[in-house]
């Protein structure tokens, strides 16, 4: 079985005629099974899908790896341009997707709070269901078809991946940590093993790999694409997580969005031929 995976929007891309911004969107597409993950920030996968020739009507199911605005903010438009205003549109997502997300950041010299910045879906559940949105929300794993799923909720067991200490929930008057308990990965199986497709991996890119291999009872990945959320990774957790991508012996790593060039250049020096850059424009067969 083939799987297609081509990334509709993302921080950069070296197409010219393509848009990037700050977001991720990635169409999956196996065994005549489309599948949206995500929808970026704005208008860029909708943009960037008519600028290479991809017809998202033939999307059957939106599928949204967590609550944050730069892989929702595309949504609205993203259901007009699937929906086309003829049909309802299934959107698979964590029952806590519409949780109110904040960024809360310390100002450098005085350590204070800085004014919070609201970072969760900028539409409400009753606008995008107006649009045609049909939600099916879930907690724990979720088939999307005979051989895509989405992880649901992922536990948190090793000792070296953390949530951003940023991102924030409301608590009366204060804020305590956001654990973004709604973070989940897709994941295709093939007869060569997992592709495990990232939104930004919150919940820790070992934990979900770990996760996906748990659920699916197969421990072959063939390959991750996405978003690692290593960007302001210490040098402990990029070598912890290296050391354990190795054990996994993974076919290829295309990172995204949240990684940074950092973690990026030391993830391209360790693995070698594996790795690659995942773009906008980016277009990947894997079989």
């Amino acid at each position: 079985m083939s799987v297609r995976l081509t990334t509709l929007s993302e921080n950069t891309t070296n197409r010219t005629g393509l848009l990037a911004e700050h977001g991720l969107c990635i169409l999956v597409e196996a065994v005549g099974c489309q599948i949206l993950f995500d929808t970026g920030q704005t208008s860029t996968a909708v943009h960037n899908a008519r600028a290479l020739g991809l017809d998202l009507s033939k999307v059957e199911v939106i599928a949204l790896s967590h609550g944050h605005y730069d892989h929702t903010g595309g949504l609205l438009g993203v259901l007009r341009e699937v929906g086309r205003g003829k049909r309802d549109v299934e959107v698979v997502a964590h029952a806590g997707i519409f949780e109110p997300h904040w960024s809360v950041r310390k100002r450098e010299r005085d350590q204070g709070d800085e004014r919070p910045r609201y970072v969760g879906i900028p539409f409400s559940r009753q606008a995008l269901e107006g649009e045609g949105a049909v939600f099916r929300l879930v907690g724990g794993t979720a088939d999307i078809s005979d051989y895509a799923l989405v992880t649901g909720e992922v536990p948190r067991l090793t000792p070296f991946e953390r949530v951003d200490p940023n991102l924030k929930l409301r608590d009366g008057d204060g804020w305590i940590q956001d654990p973004v308990f709604d973070d989940q990965a897709l994941v295709v199986r093939t007869s060569a093993g997992l592709v495990v497709v990232l939104g930004c991996a919150h919940a820790g890119l070992i934990n979900t790999l770990e996760h996906a291999r748990r659920i699916t009872g197969e421990e072959r990945v063939l390959a991750v694409v996405g978003g690692t959320h290593l960007v302001a990774a210490s040098e402990e957790q990029l070598g912890e997580t290296i050391k354990a991508l190795r054990g996994f012996g993974i076919g290829k790593l295309g990172v995204s969005h949240c990684t940074g060039q950092k973690a990026a250049a030391r993830l391209a020096r360790e693995l070698g031929d594996a790795f690659f850059f995942n773009v906008a424009g980016t277009v990947i067969e894997l079989s």
